[in-house]
């Protein structure tokens, strides 16, 4: 087992690192993120990768320079290697007190900390295929944080490894940590041009092997509800209520694929926010899709029943709101499917089955694409992300780190196949 890793994961999550929804004059959106930001800028220099650096932004970049000669070294794509350091907003992340499994011996895990949090087999079949492994959990009175810390402790680990085997071959790479991804930002202050790498990977994933090509197209819709406000004691033929009109607008979406009736490629409407008064009501609905079309079916079908409910209810006025969130990122990648084929080899020479995957959600990955940087998505091992009840295998942490130190040496492959021509990413 390779304790440094664990050691240097055990760290990170010690890190209150939560980010805040609905912030909106600062980034990031918690300056604690900055802490861990900060401490990961000083590692990287001591593991000799001097231009690291944290900015304003929380953001950290640094560079591990090629292994290769002038010319072989310029004939290798620069690979860049990212994880975030935020933890989602929905669970604590302070105090986490992590636990550890050794020889998993199969069974439910009761967490210690809160005997109402288990980890049944039941509910997570993944469980059995680690039997005899040693597994990582909280106490169960916070998450794990491995969403997304046990991505950066793999990426350190790589690094440690290329930089203390100068056998294995490596082009220029790239490493960068941000902030609030997990509130949909964290791309919001990276600079790709400065980043100046030909292609990328989150390591953001979960089950072992997964190689996540294919994201949701995702927008986000607001009904605004305008009524008007009358004392309620002589409100008669006056008052027009918005709260009224917003639950008529979430009932018109009753017979709609939800997030709870759906999976695999199914998209859906969700209704995950309403807010206001008789005056005026918000509804927040998001739209997802893995189809282009199937997204502006949704927005269609949303401004038909903003039309049918304002028309039932005189007096009032309902404004409807559309911005697009992310779009599928299969459309950048695969336009560039060496990217995705060198993560297949990587995978694969770890000793491990790849397999592509969608993902029901985004990663700074499916942003990047359209930034003009193909970032296809790397697995971690961690399961239940954003949940109390979060785990992961060492071992999968392991291949993991394996798998990053193939990709590195797989590119340099890819370039010296191809002579002196640079592979086409």
């Amino acid at each position: 087992m390779n304790q440094k890793m664990l050691d240097r994961f055990f760290r990170y999550v010690a890190v209150d690192t939560q980010s805040k929804e609905g912030v909106e004059d600062r980034y990031p959106s918690t300056e604690k993120q900055k802490t861990l930001s900060g401490l990961l800028a000083g590692e990287l220099r001591s593991l000799g990768l001097r231009d690291a650096v944290m900015e304003d932004s929380g953001v950290v970049m640094a560079t591990l320079e090629s292994n290769l000669d002038g010319s072989r070294a310029a004939a290798v794509p620069v690979i860049g290697w990212l994880a975030h350091v935020d933890t989602s907003p929905d669970v604590s992340g302070a105090g986490v007190k992590p636990v550890t499994h050794p020889d998993y011996r199969g069974g439910d895990i009761p967490l210690p900390g809160d005997p109402s949090q288990v980890i049944r087999v039941s509910e997570n079949p993944e469980l059995l295929r680690h039997i005899g492994e040693t597994l990582i959990t909280s106490d169960g009175t916070t998450l794990l944080g491995a969403d997304n810390k046990a991505g950066i402790a793999i990426i350190m680990t790589a690094l440690e490894r290329l930089i203390g085997d100068p056998s294995i071959p490596r082009g220029r790479i790239r490493v960068g940590f941000t902030p609030d991804e997990e509130i949909g930002n964290g791309t919001a202050r990276f600079d790709v041009g400065r980043f100046a790498a030909d292609a990328a990977y989150t390591v953001d994933g979960s089950t072992l092997g997964e190689i996540e090509n294919e994201t949701f197209n995702a927008s986000a819709a607001a009904f605004t509800v305008h009524g008007v406000n009358v004392h309620p004691g002589y409100a008669r033929g006056k008052l027009v209520n918005a709260v009224r009109i917003a639950a008529d607008l979430i009932s018109e979406l009753r017979g709609d694929p939800a997030p709870e009736s759906t999976e695999k490629r199914e998209g859906y409407l969700h209704p995950c926010a309403v807010e206001g008064g008789v005056e005026k009501t918000v509804v927040r609905v998001l739209i997802r899709d893995f189809e282009s079309e199937g997204v502006e079916a949704k927005g269609r079908r949303l401004e038909a029943i903003r039309g049918r409910v304002e028309a039932r209810w005189p007096g009032c006025r309902i404004e409807l709101d559309i911005r697009e969130s992310y779009r599928n990122m299969r459309l950048v990648l695969d336009r560039h499917p060496a990217v995705t084929e060198a993560a297949v080899e990587a995978v694969r020479r770890a000793g491990v089955e790849p397999r592509l995957q969608i993902i029901r959600g985004g990663t700074d990955g499916a942003k990047l694409c359209f930034m003009g940087l193909p970032t296809p998505n790397l697995f971690t091992g961690g399961q239940n992300f954003h949940s109390r009840q979060e785990w992961i295998s060492v071992t999968d942490m392991e291949k993991a780190v394996e798998t990053l130190v193939q990709l590195a040496r797989v590119w340099v492959e890819k370039s010296e196949a191809l002579g002196s021509e640079r592979p086409v990413v």
